[in-house]
């Protein structure tokens, strides 16, 4: 629930069109509401002006559904992560309108069309291995309202394909570097910019990778600045963070003619 829809809510009361004990009803499941195998938390579009994420793996396609069309009733859109066929069609069930997007995984509706800023993400991938984890985020940033544009498999072993590339890094706000193997594009991404850069590790590799540890560790002692980490294959996150970022970066840019 919005903070909108509190002041349309209260409005309602007021002008006699709902009485007290309706009004109570409406709001009584508004910091939670208590599924038995879930609590749904209402509240955090008020809070974060974004409502709660649904993370699906390790849920049946029937929680992942209850716990969607409640939120769906608070709110006009939801983003569920680590979807797969059978959790898209529980939800497809309530809201036909529920889309999969199969690369990165994830599940949205959108009954209200969020937007999109005059600034922009960049969400980048060393290789097409890195896709799926490049998608998340960048659905994820969409999803919040956010211009995204994607650069796919410019990775180090062919570093003429990042450098030819420089005028999109320099056009965007944010930057989402996603590496897997030795994880090394984000630090030589941020030595190009001034961009902050968000850099997901990958678990994407052979065994000394370590399942993206190998890439997290270099992530986390790059020597350039301006870096940031988040963990292994957590586009979500790098998404998050990215379409908050960016919020700022819009916020500040003069009216447009």
């Amino acid at each position: 629930m919005k903070e909108q829809q509190i002041r349309d809510l209260l409005e309602r009361m007021k002008a006699g069109e709902i009485d007290i004990n309706d009004t109570v009803s409406e709001l009584k499941n508004l910091p939670y509401e208590d599924l038995g195998f879930a609590m749904v938390d209402h509240h955090r579009a008020l809070r974060k002006g974004y409502p709660e994420t649904i993370f699906a793996a390790g849920k049946t396609p029937e929680q992942v559904g209850a716990i969607a069309e409640k939120i769906l009733e608070n709110s006009n859109n939801v983003l569920i992560t680590r979807a797969d066929e059978t959790a898209y069609q529980a939800v497809l069930h309530i809201d036909g309108s529920a889309e999969y997007h199969e690369a990165a995984r994830v599940i949205t509706v959108k009954r209200n069309d969020p937007g999109q800023t005059r600034s922009r993400i960049l969400v980048m991938s060393a290789g097409t291995s890195d896709m799926p984890v490049c998608e998340e985020a960048a659905v994820t940033a969409e999803m919040m309202g956010n211009r995204v544009d994607r650069l796919y498999d410019v990775g180090v072993a062919g570093i003429h394909r990042l450098l030819n590339n420089r005028h999109r890094i320099e056009e965007a706000s944010v930057l989402v570097v996603v590496a897997g193997m030795d994880g090394a594009l984000p630090s030589v991404t941020a030595g190009l910019t001034d961009k902050p850069v968000i850099a997901v590790p990958t678990s994407v590799g052979y065994g000394a990778s370590f399942g993206g540890l190998a890439a997290l560790l270099t992530m986390l002692n790059s020597c350039a600045c301006g870096v940031t980490v988040v963990n292994i294959d957590n586009g979500y996150g790098a998404g998050y963070a990215a379409a908050l970022i960016n919020k700022i970066a819009d916020s500040v840019l003069p009216p447009s003619e």
